[in-house]
């Protein structure tokens, strides 16, 4: 199973798109529970607010080269604005 993800951090009114095989493992080092430095630690605390599973790698990371496109980043701006706290697809 993978997983395309958007995660926001509020201080920084920031959001960042990625794919991955362990959603658990990745937020934890976007947060910095691992002790590696990823540019997105420095914007923690970050919350998972788009989560679609898929069942291959390439899917996942076709979704997530359209929620970086234009209309995809408008998608998740809209869902930030309504005050989703997490949506999840299928």
């Amino acid at each position: 199973m993978f997983w395309a993800y958007a995660i926001f951090s509020q201080n920084f009114d920031k959001v960042y798109v990625g794919h991955t095989n362990d959603i658990s493992r990745r937020i934890g080092e976007h947060n910095g529970l691992t002790g590696f430095k990823y540019w997105t630690t420095r914007y923690k605390p970050w919350v998972l607010f788009y989560l679609k599973s898929f069942e291959s790698r390439a899917l996942a990371m076709s979704e997530e080269k359209w929620l970086k496109s234009g209309r995809g980043r408008k998608m998740l701006r809209e869902l930030l604005d309504q005050g989703v706290e997490s949506a999840h697809g299928g």
